[in-house]
């Protein structure tokens, strides 16, 4: 099941992309790809759902950003020794974290606005989604509980 967010940017609604590549509306059903959606019973009744009893949508529909309401995009920097190298600095000892603002977050096929008077823009990006139930002081081995469709 791949589950999509189409339409004009600020405006996206939820969809699934059918086993046959058509592009199927589930804005009947969710209010969107967020929240409790995302958890294990949201995402067992999208898999009861056959796409064909669902609206096709247009193929040049906008792919937007794979999640609603993200509250916090939270960054890890030189994470990679191999990228810690390639910038010429030392391996942190703890992990260099920083914030984004969520306005940042585009669709995969999205114009990425470079900021004015920007000198250079780093191009290597990797992303992780964590979506699951809410956690706190979660110890390493108590993660991958927390994470929606980890067995």
């Amino acid at each position: 099941m791949k589950l999509l967010r189409v339409g004009p940017k600020g405006s996206e609604k939820p969809a699934l992309l059918a086993a046959d590549g058509t592009i199927r509306d589930l804005s009947g059903l969710v209010p969107d790809i967020a929240g409790t959606v995302l958890a294990d019973a949201g995402l067992d009744r999208l898999r009861g759902i056959d796409p064909d009893t669902l609206p096709v949508l247009g193929a040049d529909e906008r792919v937007g950003p794979c999640v609603a309401g993200t509250g916090k995009f939270v960054c890890v920097g030189l994470n990679y020794a191999d990228h810690a190298a390639e910038t010429g600095a030392r391996l942190p000892r703890e992990p260099i974290l920083f914030m984004k603002a969520t306005s940042a977050i585009n669709g995969p096929y999205d114009d990425v606005i470079i900021p004015r008077n920007s000198k250079k823009t780093d191009w290597e990006v990797e992303l992780g989604v964590v979506i699951g139930t809410e956690a706190r002081y979660v110890t390493e081995a108590e993660a991958l509980s927390h994470v929606a469709g980890y067995c």
